[in-house]
């Protein structure tokens, strides 16, 4: 039996601020045994003993029990191989209190003839259960990331429809940027253009406008003014109205009509429909009145002058060569076809197709709504609220930059001269405009919704 003495290796202390374990004194952690007998079968036993002493070791002799006990067997060493390891002993040591390694060594008899005959055969195996947590606080830094606080996720940014405020910003940043590159170069394209030889005879042959019937009136009448102030009102709150029911997900309120109480619509759908009537309304009175004063010959076409006019004044708009404005005695033809477009097709085609949306529209009529589809009034009601923002920026656009002044005095003022009275009667009016906006809320409307019908909650 060969005996080798070896200088045990210190690791961490098993106490915090304690000595490295193990002790200084112990300098042998192997036990040189000569034969060591395992058995297959589950619960048997084999025993060795340990020298009493061994060469140069203070320490005293260690007692060892052996048992064959099976361990869990890992992936092979070689590929093909069988699971690792092949042969498990479990060697607890009874004399000492720490968890140490046994190597099992076998060893043929030295012989001086022949050394390199000496075979060695080694499994290291753990002493304890490693199923059972260590009896001391583990002495492994995890180190500063796992220690310090991690930050919380940012709160996602909220939308205003598809976008977020910021995306919002950059859109309109670079959609007005790529608007203003596309006006500029229309306007360089229209300046070449209008500066051909046949261009000019053109615009000298239809300057923009054409002569009015000889019973046309001059001049706009102070009815005009408030049924002026009264239609913008009504198409900014129906256009803000319209984009909320088209977005609202959960109504704050409901309304029900007195005589059917099953038929329940948003209290935003209310408002809305009764800014309609209100609108229509206003409306029919417009017409009504363009018809006796004969108004109408101002925005009804009364000759085929009327489009080549209108291409004349939309070039000289286009190439920033501003067609001469007469809006107290005649518009030009680019104005009276917005004018009569906006009067006599979008207005009708907006009372249409959202009567056939709204409640008023019977349900049962079935031939009827063959006929006429909810569906072709859906896909015909929104462009046309489109085309009315259109109108609405580029005549306060145009308004503005043709002499702010004057044209506000015949808006709003009825008279053609250049003061502010006309300006200060349209900013009086943008001050009630958006107190209607400000008021347009649940808190306001629940009460004037009650007086023709049932307001509830969710």
């Amino acid at each position: 039996m060969a005996k080798d003495l070896r200088a045990v290796r210190r690791g961490l202390p098993r106490e915090p601020g304690g000595e490295a374990w193990p002790p200084a004194s112990v300098e042998q952690s192997e036990a040189v045994v000569d034969e060591v007998a395992v058995k297959s079968s589950a619960g048997a036993d084999a025993s060795a003993e340990v020298p009493d002493s061994l060469p140069g070791a203070a320490a005293p002799a260690v007692t060892a029990s052996v048992s064959a006990v099976p361990v869990r067997r890992g992936l092979p060493r070689t590929p093909g191989g069988e699971p690792w390891p092949d042969v498990v002993v479990d060697v607890v040591e009874s004399a000492a209190p720490v968890e140490t390694v046994a190597r099992v060594e076998t060893a043929a008899p030295e012989a001086p003839a022949a050394p390199e005959e000496s075979v060695a055969a080694s499994v290291l195996t753990p002493v304890r259960d490693v199923s059972v947590p260590l009896p001391f606080t583990p002495t492994v830094f995890p180190g500063r990331a796992a220690l310090a606080p991690r930050p919380k996720p940012k709160p996602e940014a909220k939308r205003y429809g598809p976008f977020t405020r910021l995306q919002w910003i950059g859109a309109v940043v670079v959609g007005g940027g790529a608007l203003l590159f596309a006006a500029a170069m229309l306007v360089l394209a229209t300046r070449w253009l209008v500066s051909l030889e046949p261009l000019r005879d053109f615009l000298q042959t239809y300057p923009g406008e054409y002569p009015l019937p000889e019973t046309a009136p001059v001049g706009l009448p102070a009815w005009a003014g408030w049924q002026h102030f009264f239609n913008v009102f009504f198409m900014v709150l129906i256009i803000r109205t319209g984009l909320q029911v088209r977005s609202e997900k959960r109504p704050a309120a409901f309304w029900s009509p007195r005589g059917n109480k099953k038929r329940r619509i948003s209290l935003t759908l209310w408002y809305h429909q009764a800014l309609d009537i209100l609108w229509l309304a206003n409306g029919a009175i417009f017409v009504i009145l363009l018809i006796v004063t004969g108004q109408w010959m101002r925005i009804v076409p009364t000759s085929w002058d009327v489009f080549p006019n209108a291409i004349s004044a939309g070039l000289q708009y286009a190439s920033l060569d501003w067609p001469t404005e007469n809006g107290w005695v005649n518009y030009n033809s680019l104005q009276q076809l917005a004018y009569f477009t906006t009067v006599f097709v979008a207005a009708p085609l907006a009372a249409i197709t959202g009567v056939r949306m709204s409640g008023i529209w019977p349900k049962n009529a079935a031939r009827l709504n063959r006929l006429y589809p909810v569906e072709w009034a859906r896909a015909v009601h929104f462009p046309v609220m489109l085309y009315f923002v259109f109108f609405i920026i580029v005549h306060v656009a145009l308004v503005f930059a043709t002499g702010a002044l004057r044209n506000l005095n015949h808006m709003y003022a009825a008279q053609d001269v250049v003061n502010w009275t006309g300006f200060w009667i349209f900013a009086a009016s943008m001050l009630v405009i958006a107190a209607g906006w400000v008021a347009s809320r649940p808190l306001v409307l629940a009460p004037i919704a009650r007086l023709f019908g049932t307001v509830k909650g969710r």
